[in-house]
């Protein structure tokens, strides 16, 4: 298959939902937990979890980089951008309205006077710091491997043309460190809930497949590459559940169009030059996770926005009522939380999972996988509160 028409063809997703349907024990249940927020938002889009058989149940997982941002993290960011008044501090569109403590975001600091920008792409922040030689220019770096690479061209570019003005303020996680997490963190043994993970698409086109091989080994489940169309999932399910009937537990590329063994191996350099890990890293929902994250390496550590501006990260408790923690943990679903599609919409939005675009609660609520008492309403082609 070529082209995205054949991968959304549904004569062949009902082809694969008959050959699962055929291979699923009826004495068994599966549970397979979809790391990446982008398949999330893929089985509610395309519905594809009304085509699998009542005994398969897709858990939603941690592959979302603004919703694992810490508050503390993201306050760091606001407070910076308030405090000095020579700052322009850049971030992605998707951050701007993730709710900080006490309910503040980089949007509301900018409504306060902060000079917070959004941009398209890390060319463009270096661009900008070439445009205000007089400011300091700061980069917001959120983001699994697939967003790393960009920040370390950026950084590298900044370093040879000699900018003394930019910096990035590194927010850089890890998904193979994360899925170890989601086995040893929070309440029950997720080694004997989960039967094997959906692997993330665009993370393994730079990290490769071979990257997961650990995680496999250590605790005995399979992990299936995909794509993001239907057809892509659908057949990653069914891989998941061939392995799983058969006690297997082997790393599968199921996305053999983009991801390669080895991965990227100019972007893992790049990374690599740029990059070092960070002892320790607090993640929303697992809690500090040792080498899950990075850090600028020594020769770039100039352009550290944490040494440059001397800045203390301090934890900060989510909002008491959002379930995002818990979500991402793959222990709730978004209607298990109190406040879903209620006090937290994405217009007033509670917690970063009902914010990001690959987050799970912003997923169900656009596409209405969910009931409620005030269902969402379309009004000017957008979906709102009732």
């Amino acid at each position: 298959m070529k082209y995205v028409d054949e991968f959304r063809d549904p004569k062949t997703a009902r082809a694969i939902a008959a050959r699962i349907r055929r291979d699923v024990d009826p004495d068994r249940n599966y549970a397979f937990m979809e790391f990446c927020g982008g398949h999330t938002h893929a089985l509610c889009r395309f519905g594809l979890e009304d085509l699998l058989p009542d005994n398969i149940r897709m858990i939603h997982g941690p592959g979302c980089p603004v919703c694992v941002l810490p508050v503390g993290r993201l306050d760091l960011a606001i407070e910076l951008a308030l405090s000095r008044p020579e700052v322009i501090l850049l971030t992605y569109g998707d951050m701007m309205r993730v709710p900080g403590g006490n309910g503040a975001s980089l949007l509301s600091a900018k409504a306060r006077g902060a000079d917070v920008r959004m941009i398209y792409s890390t060319a463009q922040a270096v661009d900008l710091a070439r445009e205000y030689p007089d400011r300091e220019v700061v980069f917001f770096a959120i983001g699994f491997e697939t967003t790393t690479p960009p920040t370390a061209a950026a950084l590298k570019s900044a370093k040879a043309s000699g900018l003394r003005n930019f910096s990035a303020l590194c927010n850089h996680v890890l998904t193979p460190a994360a899925i170890d997490a989601i086995m040893t963190t929070g309440s029950g043994d997720a080694r004997a809930r989960l039967d094997g993970f959906v692997g993330p698409g665009h993370v393994s086109t730079i990290i490769g497949a071979e990257a997961y091989q650990g995680a496999v080994d250590k605790w005995g489940k399979p992990i299936v590459i995909a794509g993001f169309e239907p057809n892509d999932l659908m057949n990653a399910v069914h891989r998941l559940v061939v392995q799983a009937n058969r006690g297997e537990a082997r790393v599968e590329n199921a996305f053999a169009r983009a991801v390669r063994p080895g991965g990227n191996r100019a972007a893992q350099a790049l990374c690599e030059e740029v990059f070092t890990l960070r002892d320790s890293f607090e993640w929303r929902g697992l809690g500090d996770i040792p080498a899950s994250a990075l850090r600028l390496s020594d020769g770039y550590e100039e352009f550290d926005a944490e040494k440059r501006f001397a800045l203390t990260y301090a934890p900060k408790a989510d909002h008491k009522a959002c379930a995002c923690a818990e979500i991402l943990r793959g222990e709730k679903s978004p209607v298990d939380c109190k406040v879903f599609a209620r006090a937290c919409t994405p217009e007033h939005p509670l917690g970063s999972c009902m914010v990001s675009p690959e987050g799970a609660c912003a997923a169900y609520y656009l596409y209405g996988r969910y009931r409620t008492s005030t269902p969402p309403v379309v009004k000017n082609n957008r979906t709102e509160a009732a």
